[in-house]
Formats: C-alpha cells, structure tokens, sequence
C-alpha cells in the first residue's frame, strides 16, 4: 500500500541495519532562514505517519520535519515485534532511522503509543532527544492493569492487558481494508468515535483511514499473541506482537525520573480522550466496573486504571527531580489535538522546541 501524499510532503526509504523504513519529509526551507534544527514525529497504534502531514505543512519553514512508520504500519517493512522488549523494537528502529537519515538530535513528537516510543528513546538513547513532546501519551506505566498514581501491577500476570483485548471483528475489518462506517467495529466508526471526540469532521478523513488500514495483523504485529489466566477475565498478555508492548510487564518508563541529562517535556493531552484517560474505554477493568463486560471481580481485584493520574505523577516526579514538564490540557478535544485543535497545538509546541 502506498500512502496518500498531500502537496509538500515526500516519502523516501531509509535502510537500516533493523528495517527499511519509510519516511515522509517537509524539508526545512534554508532560503527562508535556514534550518533550525528537526523535528521527529512517531504515530500511534493503528495509525501511520500520515496522521502528520498537516501538522508537518503547518510547521515554520526553518524546521525540518520527518515522520516516521514504525515496524508493521504504514509502507515500512513487516518485521515481527517482540513484546517481551516493550516497545524497544519501535524506539531502536526509530534511533537507526535517524542516525542513517545523518541527525545527531532531534525535537520528538509522540503519539499515543508513540509517546511511549518517545519515553524509550529518553531511556535507552537520551542523547538524541533534545526535546519530548507527548500527545495524548500512553501511560509510562503501560495500558492496563495497573492501579493508582504509582503504577503497581493489579496481577502477576497483568491480567486483561494486551492482545486478548483486541475486538477481533475490528481486527478482522482492518484486514480486510473495510472503508465503511456500517458497523461499530469499523476503523471510520472507530476513528470518528475514539480518535477524535465524537463530532470532529476532517477533510482528511478518507486519509486517516487509508492510515488505519495499513496496519497489519497477526500475532507478530496487531494485535499480537495472548496466553490464559486464572485472573479476569481470563488471559493475559503474551510475547509477541503490538499490544503487548504496552503491557505492564514489559514496559515500564517511569525511569525517565531518574535520568541524568532530562529533556524538556510537554505532555499535550484532550479532555475527552476515549483512549488515555483515567476512565478509558479501551480499559477492560473499567469497561467491566460499569458493567459493559460481565463478571467483574471488583475494584479490589480489578480497579480501573488511572492512565492521567500515573503520567502527571511520573512527570512531577521528574520536575521534582531537576526536569522540566509543561501540561497542556486542552477541553471540547479527543485523542488527536493535532487534528482537533491544530492552532492550540502549534503553538504549545512551537514554544516548546524554541
């Protein structure tokens, strides 16, 4: 599949000694005042660098800007993923592309599960993030499973995290390129009701979706493999494939306190996000607590995970600890602040990298 280009944006394949990877470029315009250095936007799940053409157009003409596909998405190589390293895979593919691409440092953009990526490339190669910026991030404690500020494992196991709680209609639908909004299960539906807050209309659309349906699936990619448990509801995550990077077990980023050089962080999130979020409905224990899945054990065995609540306190531990981090909350807004309220994003993060 190739992806759709809007006027200003070209693709090109970078290889590496991990993947060939396709990277979409707005290259910084040197006549209108040089190059003031890069900025690194990395997608979420179910999503691709597309997602940041318009934001990459937006951009002053003295940045240049580049977005990256990850393993799996977009038009980069299909390489399995191995959960077991969190989300390590994506944020050492992202660290080869740019240094074959010739960039020592870059301004980082996240997504979603890409914050996540963003918050590994601060952990494992510090030195190239001269600045983070995390929209709408996962929690550096991972999705799921997890209960209160401090991120503390629910279950061994952590039980209802990862690939076992992937709709398999929805999987089924994005394998089979389904463009319709028939069904709930439906990439449109679920971006009209997930991605952005329910009302949101973009001219883009048919893009967005075009950018869901190049994720692919099976069990090293999406959604990934699960194995049983005797915790509820009944499986947890297993080695390999996307979701379970984020699971609990194995990817934790609290650790990002403890470093010693601390890129500044803006943390840029909407207020009726349906993904991250304190009350997510992409969480199993909170969907069972208000009674969507049947059979909930109780708050004491299965709380709901406080996904907001553990990324600010991670972060104020980090400030507390000698870094820098800015919130920026933004109301009448879902998961993607970049498409819902472009000006607020713009100018929150050219703040940040200035």
């Amino acid at each position: 599949m190739t992806t759709t280009l809007l006027g200003g944006i070209t693709a090109t394949e970078v290889a590496t000694d991990r993947l060939r990877a396709n990277v979409l470029e707005r290259a910084a315009g040197v006549a209108a005042g040089g190059e003031a250095g890069t900025i690194v936007f990395i997608h979420g799940n179910v999503s691709s660098s597309s997602f940041w053409q318009p934001t990459m157009l937006r951009m002053p003409p003295e940045y240049r800007c580049i977005a990256i596909d990850l393993r799996g998405f977009g038009d980069s190589e299909t390489l399995d993923v191995d959960a077991t390293r969190g989300l390590a895979d994506f944020s050492d593919d992202v660290a080869s592309v740019i240094a074959a691409m010739g960039i020592d440092s870059a301004h980082f953009v996240g997504w979603s599960m890409g914050g996540g990526v963003v918050q590994q490339l601060m952990l494992d190669h510090n030195s190239l993030v001269a600045t983070a910026t995390l929209q709408a991030p996962v929690s550096p404690y991972g999705f799921g499973a997890t209960a209160g500020p401090e991120g503390r494992l629910v279950t061994a196991d952590a039980a209802g995290s990862g690939a076992g709680g992937a709709n398999p209609d929805f999987v089924a639908r994005l394998a089979e390129g389904d463009t319709t909004a028939d069904e709930q299960t439906s990439p449109r539906t679920v971006y009209r009701t997930a991605y952005v807050k329910a009302g949101f209309e973009s001219e883009h659309e048919d893009l967005w979706v075009e950018s869901m349906l190049t994720t692919k699936t099976g069990e090293g990619n999406y959604p990934g493999t699960s194995v049983p448990s005797e915790n509820w509801p009944g499986f947890a995550p297993g080695d390999h494939g996307v979701l379970n990077t984020m699971a609990p077990t194995f990817f934790n980023a609290s650790g990002i306190v403890d470093l010693e050089r601390k890129p500044p962080v803006l943390w840029i999130r909407g207020l009726d996000d349906a993904i991250v979020s304190d009350a997510s409905f992409f969480d199993l224990n909170y969907l069972g607590q208000i009674g969507v899945i049947p059979g909930w054990p109780g708050e004491e065995l299965a709380p709901a995970q406080p996904m907001v609540t553990q990324t600010r306190a991670v972060l104020e531990s980090y400030a507390a600890a000698g870094g820098q981090f800015r919130e920026v909350a933004l109301e009448n807004c879902g998961h993607s602040p970049q498409l819902e309220h472009p000006d607020a994003f713009d100018d929150a993060l050219l703040a940040h990298i200035r």
